[in-house]
């Protein structure tokens, strides 16, 4: 389905088969978030870690009672073939691994939950989608905020246009990261930087708020603080539509940042904030309230992919998608080096 599509289910649903799920890297958000959420999820359940930290190990069993056999590392990760009581494969690790690891899971015949961004090229992406469809085994992009319900309705004013037209997007997302910890944020090689790490928000919002693809890009990069001098602290970029449209986005590792807001030719709409893991709220022009939602994000996101594996249906944001924001992305790099427009 991808951009503009809403849910084909929901928490909701039911079904007999809860599907067993590994999470690939134990770093925070695995451990705070993902396997939290999946205490709460109805059709998926967490069967089995994958990890290159082995001292992590005790704190997983002993929490989540993850069994001896269903524990895998980074060089024997292959081996999940043999195993039925995990079916698929959260990928939690940075993007410059993304790609490996895909292709393990998948040659496994595991379907594969990636997380954003994709991967760090156009060429990547496709790579992951190819080794998916040989494999046949799904391929899902964890973009959460396409599950929420108040960004559903964004993308469904895209296509009702109660408020008119668009004529601008304003799209900004990031947060002062001191270096505590930033780790791979500033390597280049493992997808550091905010653009990748944080812009990929701005990026998918733009193109889901206006409901279509962005025709140019302009952008500037600039990083002030040492900790960052071979990856973006902040990035500024401009896309471009062919309906006129324009999105003014930011993202940065150096100001706190998370609005999301659509100017249009009878009135405006906003969600602020927009991409976090909780109170996403919005108000419109006249005077619509967009009360947060209690649904946990991330159980809402893992069970719907998981009904969409269940009932062998539409994906809601496939690896295609993902793989659309990575070739803006990298058009996005070219414009700021080049300092010119970069027709897309």
């Amino acid at each position: 389905m991808g951009l503009g599509a809403t849910a084909p289910f929901s928490v909701a649903s039911s079904s007999a088969k809860r599907l067993g799920v590994a999470l690939v890297g134990l770093g925070y958000y695995s451990r705070d978030v993902l396997a939290p959420a999946l205490q709460l999820t109805r059709h998926c359940q967490l069967t089995g870690i994958v990890t290159g930290s082995p001292e992590k190990i005790p704190y997983w069993q002993k929490t989540y009672g993850i069994l001896d056999y269903n524990i895998y590392n980074y060089k024997n990760m292959h081996e999940l073939a043999n195993n039925p009581a995990i079916d698929v494969i959260y990928i939690v690790t940075p993007t410059g691994t993304h790609k490996q690891f895909t292709e393990i899971a998948a040659n496994a015949g595991k379907h594969v939950w990636c997380e954003k961004p994709m991967a760090m090229s156009a060429r990547e992406c496709q790579a992951m989608i190819d080794v998916c469809k040989k494999n046949k085994v799904q391929l899902t992009v964890g973009y959460r905020m396409q599950h929420e319900a108040n960004t559903q309705k964004i993308m469904q004013f895209a296509r009702d246009k109660p408020y008119g037209n668009i004529q601008e997007i304003i799209a900004e997302a990031g947060y002062n990261n001191t270096g505590e910890t930033h780790g791979w944020r500033a390597d280049p090689k493992l997808g550091g930087g905010a653009m990748y790490d944080m812009g990929v928000y701005p990026l998918n919002a733009a193109r889901y708020t206006a409901g279509e693809e962005p025709i140019a890009v302009t952008a500037t990069m600039t990083s002030t603080r040492e900790l960052y001098k071979h990856v973006d602290e902040t990035t500024e970029f401009e896309l471009e539509f062919a309906s006129g449209a324009r999105a003014k986005c930011a993202t940065s590792y150096a100001r706190n940042m998370n609005s999301l807001r659509a100017n249009c030719e009878k009135g405006w709409y906003e969600l602020k904030p927009f991409q976090s893991y909780s109170g996403v709220r919005g108000r419109t022009s006249n005077g619509l309230e967009l009360p947060a939602s209690p649904l946990n994000q991330q159980a809402v996101q893992m069970d719907n992919d998981t009904l969409s594996i269940l009932h062998n249906s539409p994906i809601l944001v496939p690896g295609e998608e993902g793989m659309k924001d990575i070739a803006i992305l990298e058009a996005i790099f070219k414009a700021a080096k080049t300092n010119t427009r970069i027709l897309l």
